[in-house]
Order: structure tokens, then C-alpha cells, then sequence
């Protein structure tokens, strides 16, 4: 088991990066999120997973422990492979991800490019319960996670209307209230509006 990988960043390419380390360059699939974080030229250290199929040996790097730890939620249930295991971390925060599926929104996860409502429903099924309470969206000082309010329900409802991806719409949301629980539904849309523009 491969279980972190450090060296310099040599590319950064669509979904991978190439680091260099030992005179050797290693391809590592990565979400987004990672990725970001990534500069070539500089030296990086991931949290990695290596699996082995028929036809390929991959590996796959998270710039922290809790991306990989959904990572191996997600794919340990049956239909979600790497690949669509990659895009959910990549369409939405940690928080964000592991929020939706403690609160069953299948509507969020199946807002994921090649999550369709039975794959969603499935994933909530089988990780629902094993998905650490501080993976979610956190409250503001530590607390508990946040629960969607009414006024926060209503934003969402509001900015999804106006054509923003879902995914973006809720982890904006749910940051805000992660803030201020206690904001209006107005104040949530033109905040939300100011970083989702």
C-alpha cells in the first residue's frame, strides 16, 4: 500500500499531476480541489491510494487526509469507482460532499456530472452512517455541523432559479450560514450572489 507520495511537481495536467520523486515521475489522479493547490516547481506531499485493475494501476492523491477518507467512503460503494469517486470530490468541498450525504440530499449528489438518482440514493444507503460527523460543513467555532434553516432553504431554492450549479450554490450557502445562522434568505441571495458571480 502506497500510502503518501512526496516530490517535486513537475506538471499539472487535467485531473493529474506528475511528481517527481527518487528519479522517477509518478502520474497521480487527483481531484480539483488538489490540484489547485499544486505549482510546478514546487515540492508537494499527498495522501494517496493506489488501486490495481485488470488493465491499469493508478494512483490517486489528496492534499489531505479527509478527501482521502471520503475517497474511500464513496468508492467502497458498489458502482462508484475511482473516476466518479474523483468527480464528487471535484464538484463540490469535503464538507460540503459528507454534509449532503449525513442530511440524504440526493438532489446535491446526483447534481454531479455521472452520479445519476439511483447512484446517489445507493451512496447515501451504504455511507450515510459510516461518514464522521467532522467531515461536514463545520459550524462557526468548531460546533456541530450546520443544519440547512428555513432562510437558507429559501436562498438555495432562489440562486438554483436563476441557473448556478447546485453543488456551488449550497457549499456558498452553507459557508455563509457556517458564519451567521441567523442571516435572512434576502441577505443569504446577495451574499451568495456576490461570490457566486
Amino acid at each position: 500500500m502506497i500510502v503518501f507520495i512526496s516530490g517535486t511537481v513537475r506538471e499539472v495536467r487535467p485531473g493529474s499531476a506528475v511528481l517527481q520523486t527518487g528519479g522517477l515521475g509518478y502520474e497521480v489522479h487527483c481531484p480539483q480541489s488538489t490540484l489547485a493547490r499544486l505549482k510546478t516547481g514546487e515540492v508537494a506531499e499527498l495522501h494517496t491510494r493506489f488501486i490495481v485493475r485488470e488493465d491499469a494501476q493508478l494512483l490517486f492523491g489528496f492534499h489531505d487526509a479527509d478527501s482521502a477518507q471520503l475517497f474511500d467512503l464513496v468508492t467502497g460503494v458498489s458502482g462508484v469507482g475511482p473516476k466518479l469517486g474523483l468527480a464528487l470530490l471535484s464538484a463540490m468541498p469535503v464538507p460540503t460532499l459528507a454534509q449532503g450525504i449525513l442530511d440524504g440530499d440526493a438532489k446535491l449528489l446526483s447534481s454531479v456530472s455521472g452520479v445519476g438518482k439511483k447512484t446517489a440514493e445507493r451512496l447515501i444507503l451504504e455511507v450515510q452512517g459510516k461518514v464522521p460527523a467532522h467531515l461536514a460543513v463545520p459550524a462557526k467555532g468548531g460546533g456541530k455541523p450546520v443544519m440547512m434553516s428555513t432562510a437558507g432553504a429559501d436562498a438555495t431554492d432562489a440562486l438554483l432559479a436563476l441557473g448556478f450549479r447546485e453543488a456551488q450554490v449550497r457549499t456558498v450557502v452553507a459557508s455563509l450560514l457556517a458564519d451567521d445562522p441567523e442571516q435572512t434568505a434576502d441577505a443569504l441571495i446577495r451574499r451568495g450572489l456576490g461570490q457566486l458571480r
